[in-house]
């Protein structure tokens, strides 16, 4: 498997560059809640699509929080349709149900009838038990990834975790998608447990400002750290 490098993407004009950089994967974010990444407009959606054909996926979440119900599951459902119409490729988003765990009757309930890729939002860092949490995401319809730092706070707490998970088991390094602080000593470590997914988002704006667009420079930078770490690994 070669490193797929995934850039979040604010709107339109982060498109192209990230293209233009190397990215694999865009995942587009409308607003931010204290506690994480809201859903973007559809129009958005089909805007960065006209930009791009890099793989792209969207937020899939309303409001704040972990956890999802039925009136709300109703919406989303029709967020998904409208996303797919609009030229999304898959989805990014994660639930937890009332006891902390991965919430699959509502992700089962969500998918049904869907069969794009979607990955699981860094909501998974939230779950206490890790290796349950690990066993109930690797059966959830339609799963190819898991942002997850390895910590509820960042990789530089979460990595030794992380590594020590990916190497334990050849299925949690596939999924893993590597968030939350990515710096590039990281990488290599990573990439020897065997992952081979990244997520950068401030790291490739000039000065780590979400007020400034994406940097072509800085996607390529990251685009050729990757790349030459899992050449390694292998």
């Amino acid at each position: 498997m070669t490193a797929v490098l995934e850039v979040l993407a604010l709107g339109a004009h982060d498109a192209a560059p990230a293209e233009a950089g190397g990215a694999d994967r865009l995942e587009l974010v409308g607003t931010f809640a204290p506690d994480g990444p809201l859903s973007p407009e559809p129009r958005t959606v089909a805007a960065v699509r006209d930009r791009t054909s890099v793989h792209l996926r969207p937020v899939l979440r309303l409001r704040e929080g972990l956890s999802t119900d039925g009136g709300e599951l109703v919406r989303l459902r029709g967020l998904i349709a409208a996303y797919l119409d609009a030229g999304a490729d898959g989805l990014a988003f994660g639930f937890l149900n009332g006891l902390g765990e991965v919430d699959a009757e509502v992700i089962d309930a969500l998918m049904d009838g869907f069969t794009c890729g979607w990955t699981f939002s860094r909501a998974f860092d939230a779950i206490l038990n890790p290796d349950a949490a690990w066993h109930a995401v690797v059966g959830l319809p339609g799963v190819d990834g898991v942002r997850t730092a390895g910590s509820a706070r960042d990789l530089d707490h979460g990595l030794d975790a992380l590594v020590r998970q990916a190497r334990s088991d050849p299925r949690v390094a596939a999924l893993v998608v590597a968030d939350g602080g990515l710096r590039p000593e990281h990488v290599p470590w990573l990439a020897r447990a065997g992952v081979r997914a990244f997520h950068v988002a401030d790291q490739v704006r000039p000065g780590g400002s979400r007020k400034a667009y994406v940097d072509e420079a800085l996607v390529r930078s990251w685009r050729r750290l990757v790349d030459t770490e899992v050449h390694r690994a292998r």
